[in-house]
């Protein structure tokens, strides 16, 4: 079964395809079946609206179901900042770079303990016939005081889980205690009804 996955992001693709591929599900990106998703604006107020908009539109544009991610870092010191703003949070949409050093500025006087954050991840599964799935994932962690390791994406470097940031642990260890790996796992048992 091909499921599309609303993103031009590669390692999102990749990290749901390892998590989904058991199931016999090919996770497809736009430009691999000859189709062009419409830019969406994600208007939403939770991670699960944008979710839903995102998946929407690209089961809209290409027909075949669609998968919808919105996630997010939510730092308890900052009242759950930066949330739904995550990608932009510097101003420009996905320089990681330019949005860890913002939020390391922000926290720069939040003693350690108070430095708890959580990875959150909703998605949402939109199919031609109307069905609908939606789950969020979440993964309980710290925000670190600096940079440590360069995997993954986004914030990861600085996202600590048991005294290891997201940037120096292996893809297939985050998998097993990210948000969104909790997210595909709960979406994966919602699937497996109805295929």
């Amino acid at each position: 079964m091909k499921i599309l996955i609303a993103t031009h992001n590669m390692k999102k693709r990749a990290e749901l395809q390892r998590i989904l591929s058991p199931l016999g599900i090919d996770v497809v990106l736009a430009d691999e079946i000859g189709c062009e998703l419409r830019d969406v604006e994600e208007t939403g107020t939770t991670f699960e609206e944008n979710a839903f908009i995102k998946a929407n539109a690209g089961c809209e544009d290409s027909g075949l179901p669609c998968i919808g991610d919105d996630s997010g870092l939510c730092v308890d010191a900052l009242d759950g900042a930066p949330g739904v703003f995550t990608a932009r949070y510097a101003g420009v949409h996905g320089d990681d770079n330019a949005n860890i050093d913002k939020l390391l500025y922000e926290l720069r006087n939040v003693p350690d303990g108070q430095r708890t954050a959580r990875f959150v991840s909703a998605c949402c599964c939109v199919f031609p016939d109307g069905r609908k799935l939606e789950v969020r994932g979440e993964c309980e962690g710290e925000i670190l005081r600096e940079r440590h390791g360069s995997g993954g994406f986004g914030y990861d470097p600085i996202f600590g889980v048991n005294g290891e940031s997201f940037g120096v642990i292996s893809a297939e260890e985050k998998d097993k205690m990210s948000h969104r790996g909790n997210a595909l796992r709960l979406l994966a048992e919602e699937l497996k009804a109805i295929i």
